[in-house]
């Protein structure tokens, strides 16, 4: 498991209420609430791959550090509840 997905992982329980993180394997996890899966976080290399709602979203994580993609799955995931 990468220092990235740690780190988002980590920031993502502290600020997601009600929701938990399920390790599908060391570079994929869920996000689960109410036993439904609202997100799946994919480490892949360079980049993270984010699907929602059956679409894929693609960060670079030169670019886009762990505590700007928690920002914003906690923003899309607050406003799902």
């Amino acid at each position: 498991m990468s220092d990235y997905i740690k780190q988002l992982k980590t920031m993502l329980l502290a600020k997601l209420a009600g929701f938990k993180i399920l390790e599908k394997s060391p570079s994929v996890f869920a996000i689960v609430k109410d036993n439904k899966i609202h997100a799946l976080v994919k480490d892949q290399g360079e980049y993270v791959i984010v699907t929602i709602a059956g679409k894929d979203y693609k960060y670079d994580k030169w670019y886009t550090k762990p505590e700007h993609l928690t920002n914003v799955l906690v923003n899309y995931l607050s406003q799902q509840q």
